[in-house]
């Protein structure tokens, strides 16, 4: 049970469900509670096919080009601190411009939910605390995303754009500092 918590918070912080939020609501203004609701599903679910696939062949990739757990670790460590300082220091995250009928699977899917903090996080923590406990936390955040997103309007009412910048400002604190200290443990590693 202790490996799963210690894949879930940083998979929560990598999806950072409450920070997407006015992206979303951005995105889907103009649409319909029911087309807004579909909307969420399409990307929940490309999200998740897409990260899954990839905690069960990002391994695989890095042997065949010859990568070791280490490199991955420094490398994805700095790619999250530097997205993570990045997002701290931005005032608002982008907006896209898409049709609204193409949103669920492309942007929101991918790389808003399944992005490059989620899919390495994931392959990170799969190589420290196994498959089970990683792919059921990476399930468990997107499905996460997909009630946020699911009760969008209200959410966002309640936390207004300030909340819901606040818990995301904090949330890519939380990112910097995981990512540090996956640095830390991969440059370790490369000593053992």
């Amino acid at each position: 049970m202790e490996s799963f918590w210690l894949c879930f918070v940083p998979l929560f912080i990598a999806v950072d469900p409450l920070g997407i939020l006015p992206l979303f609501m951005a995105l889907t203004q103009d649409l319909s509670l029911e087309k807004l609701r579909q909307v969420a599903i399409q990307s929940v679910f490309t999200a998740l096919v897409v990260s899954l696939l990839f905690l069960l062949g990002g391994t695989y990739i890095l042997r065949l080009l010859g990568l070791t757990v280490a490199d991955f670790m420094v490398s994805g460590g700095l790619l999250l601190l530097i997205m993570s300082v990045v997002d701290l220091i931005s005032v608002e995250k982008k907006k896209k411009r898409v049709e609204a009928s193409d949103i669920g699977p492309v942007p929101l899917g991918v790389p808003i939910i399944a992005g490059p903090a989620l899919l390495t996080t994931s392959l990170l923590l799969m190589n420290e605390y196994g498959f089970w406990p990683t792919a059921i936390g990476v399930a468990l955040n997107v499905l996460l995303a997909g009630l946020v997103f699911w009760f969008a309007r209200s959410v966002y009412r309640i936390l207004g754009k300030n909340g819901a910048r606040t818990i995301s400002k904090l949330s890519s604190l939380l990112l910097a500092a995981i990512s540090v200290m996956i640095i830390r443990k991969g440059i370790m590693s490369y000593f053992n």
